[in-house]
């Protein structure tokens, strides 16, 4: 089976439905803000291992700029060593 024909099979339940409408409120926005506003559209380096280096920096300064605006208000270290917004 296809990952086409996993995906049509998915949808054609009610729970696959509901789940995948979710994707309009959560994960499609932030594809929209960093082709938008940043004026992503392509990459610029070429191979695999390069281009998600440079994903992963779009996404950085995407959360940084998030973060300043909020004024890095309720940010806190977690037990982990790392950082999480409240």
């Amino acid at each position: 089976m296809t990952p086409k024909e996993r995906m049509a099979r998915k949808l054609r339940t009610k729970h696959g439905r509901q789940t995948y409408a979710k994707r309009k409120g959560m994960i499609e926005p932030i594809f929209g803000q960093i082709k938008q506003a940043r004026g992503f559209r392509q990459f610029l380096l070429r191979g695999l291992a390069k281009m998600r280096g440079e994903w992963l920096l779009i996404c950085l300064t995407h959360n940084l700029k998030k973060l300043f605006r909020r004024g890095f208000a309720g940010i806190t270290r977690t037990g982990n060593g790392g950082w999480a917004v409240a």
